[in-house]
């Protein structure tokens, strides 16, 4: 870095004399920031939209199908028990290893292990939202709600930024709370160009007219020396 020098002085309302200290700007390979823009207001919901939730009909419906599979088997074994036949082979030899087989076995690990990570699973589906790749716009009207798709908006970001001077490839990664934008300039000074597109995706952000709008990270440099 280089040393900061002495510019010039400035005086102050008592009329003393002050250095005024200038920074010599160093030769920039890569320029970076964070803009910081005011969201857009939501209606009915001070917090944002909120998030929508998977109906996640797959896991449902397998655990559905399991159940109903396993409670007939059960069910029937259970008649043919009371109607004077043998109980099934799998119920007595389940019985049977419940009976005989020591708790610390390795296959009884591995089973109370396998059951606690579907039953975990199963928590988890049902306590959050899911659909992470749609992101919730701001509500005009109560009673209406729409959602982005992810990769859409990241479409939208490197459209408005490849109309910026200088830029010559932009690759946007968004995710729910931030928007992550590396960007390669090949002419004009890296700090224009990342300033041209701090207020050219800030208002990019603000046309997406999502409910919580994500954060800006911007990433300028040179492209890489061929060969």
């Amino acid at each position: 870095m280089s040393e900061p020098r002495t510019g010039g002085t400035d005086l102050t309302k008592q009329g003393e004399a002050v250095p005024v200290i200038e920074r010599a700007e160093p030769e920039l390979d890569q320029s970076a920031s964070a803009a910081a823009y005011q969201p857009l207001p939501t209606l009915g919901d001070e917090d944002g939209s909120p998030r929508f939730w998977s109906a996640r009909r797959v896991p449902a419906g397998l655990l559905a199908l399991l159940i109903l599979g396993g409670a007939g088997l059960l069910l029937y074994d259970i008649v043919a028990v009371r109607a004077d036949h043998p109980a099934m082979r799998w119920r007595r030899d389940l019985a049977r290893e419940l009976a005989e087989r020591p708790l610390d076995s390795t296959a009884v690990l591995a089973g109370a292990a396998a059951a606690a990570a579907v039953g975990l699973w199963l928590l988890v589906l049902a306590v959050t939202p899911g659909l992470r790749a749609l992101l919730p716009m701001r509500r005009t009207h109560a009673d209406v709600r729409a959602g982005l798709d992810r990769g859409a908006a990241a479409t939208a970001l490197r459209d408005r930024a490849m109309d910026v001077s200088g830029v010559r490839s932009v690759r946007v990664r968004m995710s729910r709370s931030k928007a992550d934008v590396r960007a390669v300039s090949h002419f004009r000074e890296l700090d224009d160009v990342r300033g041209d597109l701090d207020a050219a995706l800030a208002d990019a952000i603000h046309d997406l007219g999502l409910g919580r709008p994500p954060a800006l990270s911007v990433r300028v440099a040179r492209p890489g020396r061929k060969g």
